[in-house]
């Protein structure tokens, strides 16, 4: 038997376009489609009211004012392991469950962090650039400061990914310690309370906490100061983590001697500073960026939202904002 209109579930898809997403649901759903801000604004007022879920398909914002305009919403899928860029203070006081698709990109992450910093340090990038020029034809590329092979890498987050890239890090033999706000049970590395502390005592920051308030310039001019003249910050985290200008300051002065950054304040949004400094490697936010990862990513959005309206709990919610009974 067909399913009526009436039947059906509106959902909503909110961002770029993505096909795998759009083709991942049966007839029983409705879908509706704004890819910004502006087209969100013109979705009719009385679509709006019936649609009950949401699909958000990158890391586009969803504040409380948006979210009014849905008195029947029930659920947030959105893609990324981070979700500061959803309100989960209004979805927790209406009762809207926010899942995200963390794990099945924690290795691709951790890859892309480890990688980072290998290419910082014995500076890649630039060798590169110095075969592209010609310059190898008249002179042998001179020896990288940095090395991994003299390091101690202190993490800042040590959740799902952290472990991820402690894990790499033991296999190529680095010492590893972390902060946190609470001490990781089972957790064998050291751990620091205090941040400052830590980075004067490692030479190597590898940060990989969530962002949002809690953490916004978490890495600021006296955690540089402490990480010292060779240290090295590696941000696969979220821009609001790290002072820019404080950052863009020590690199400046040789507070510390360099950088790895895949994600920054205001992306795509790259200050100046830091695109014309050599001691930083700059990477477009491409942290899970390969197709396999990012095709988990948008299924596991879709297998989120289907497993709320076939009455059944949500994969993967996160802790902010509990399941509730139906």
């Amino acid at each position: 038997m067909a399913i009526g209109p009436s039947q059906k579930t509106d959902l909503l898809l909110f961002g770029p376009r993505k096909r795998l997403i759009e083709n991942g649901f049966s007839d029983s759903f409705r879908l509706h489609s704004a890819v910004d801000d502006t087209s969100l604004a013109q979705l009719p007022a009385e679509v709006a009211e019936r649609v009950r879920g949401i699909g958000v398909t990158s890391l586009v914002p969803l504040r409380a004012a948006q979210l009014a305009r849905f008195p029947r919403l029930e659920i947030i899928a959105t893609f990324g392991v981070g979700y500061d860029h959803i309100d989960l203070g209004y979805a927790r006081e209406h009762r809207i469950v926010v899942t995200n698709t963390p794990d099945v990109l924690t290795e691709e992450v951790a890859d892309t962090a480890l990688g980072l910093l290998i290419a910082t340090l014995r500076e890649f990038i630039q060798a590169d650039r110095y075969v592209r020029c010609g310059l190898w034809q008249t002179q042998n590329y001179p020896l990288s400061v940095g090395s991994l092979r003299d390091r101690k890498v202190g993490m800042v987050g040590m959740g799902r990914i952290g472990q991820a890239i402690a894990r790499r890090l033991d296999a190529s033999r680095v010492p590893v310690v972390y902060h946190c706000r609470n001490r990781v049970a089972g957790m064998l590395y050291p751990y620091y309370a205090d941040l400052v502390a830590m980075a004067r005592d490692v030479d190597t920051l590898m940060v990989i906490t969530p962002g949002g308030a809690s953490t916004a310039k978490l890495i600021n001019a006296e955690v540089l100061q402490a990480l010292g003249p060779r240290g090295v910050l590696i941000n696969v985290a979220r821009g609001s983590v790290v002072d820019e200008p404080a950052l863009i300051q020590a690199l400046r002065s040789g507070t510390i001697l360099a950088a790895g950054l895949d994600v920054f304040a205001d992306e795509p949004n790259v200050p100046e500073e830091l695109r014309a400094m050599s001691n930083v490697v700059l990477l477009p936010h491409i942290g899970s960026a390969s197709v396999v990862t990012r095709n988990a990513m948008d299924q596991l959005v879709v297998d989120n939202l289907k497993a709320w309206f076939a009455g059944k709990p949500p994969l993967t919610p996160v802790v902010e904002t509990p399941v509730w009974s139906r």
